[in-house]
């Protein structure tokens, strides 16, 4: 395989091919972490035949710092955080606070964008898979399991193009499968193994799930 992606459409056809086991299920549900984890998850659909919608988390960045993760938060109340960056950089818990609330109305804001009156989708007695484009410490890809979890899915598969070695087998025992495409070493960033990683929009993102699903997901009784 080459050494990076020409851009997250053809991430996403290449990770559909190693998911290709829960083709045609009817209990499968392809959630996608935006923005970027869209354009992925989009192709893993349509491959799959699955159902389409999207898993709002915020990451929650460091000051100063903010690609790296002091932990994230998710749809649903759900805080993870990163007990190892907070240690090391002695990050003080009023500083995660004032994180969280500000990263929460982002969090309401694209809920809102890109779900507008659609209700989400069952989750209960589902495989749900989990894509965003590349996982590096994980901390966004666990709040989203979390969240995922307190709803009872069948199973939870963590599915991305590329991702650090060491996380991915830290997320193993968090999900019940992770798939990736590539988990290079040493691994810098997501963006190094894409030749284009340029922003996801939010009309992108809203053009694709309403291409991808028309109609409105099952809602939760």
């Amino acid at each position: 395989m080459k050494a990076e992606f020409e851009n997250r459409v053809e991430a996403g056809r290449l990770l559909a091919e190693k998911l290709q086991h829960y083709a045609g299920r009817k209990d499968v549900l392809v959630l996608a972490l935006p923005r970027g984890g869209v354009p992925v998850a989009c192709e893993v659909a349509r491959s799959l035949r699955a159902p389409f919608d999207v898993f709002t988390v915020r990451k929650l960045g460091v000051p100063g710092h903010e690609e790296l993760a002091m932990g994230a938060i998710a749809t649903g109340g759900v805080r993870v955080v990163n007990a190892r960056v907070v240690h090391d950089l002695k990050i003080p818990a009023a500083t995660i606070q004032k994180a969280a609330q500000h990263e929460q109305l982002e969090l309401e804001r694209r809920e809102a964008a890109y779900r507008g009156a659609r209700l989400p989708p069952v989750i209960a007695d589902r495989i749900v898979i989990l894509i965003d484009d590349g996982i590096a410490t994980g901390s966004t890809m666990r709040a989203a399991i979390s969240a995922v979890r307190q709803q009872r899915p069948s199973r939870i598969v963590v599915a991305v193009p590329t991702a650090a070695p060491s996380t991915c087998e830290e997320l193993r025992h968090e999900a019940d499968e992770v798939i990736a495409v590539m988990t290079p070493e040493p691994f810098y960033g997501v963006g190094q193994w894409y030749q284009d990683f340029a922003q996801t929009t939010d009309e992108e993102v809203r053009a694709m799930l309403a291409w991808t699903t028309p109609k409105p997901a099952i809602a939760a009784s």
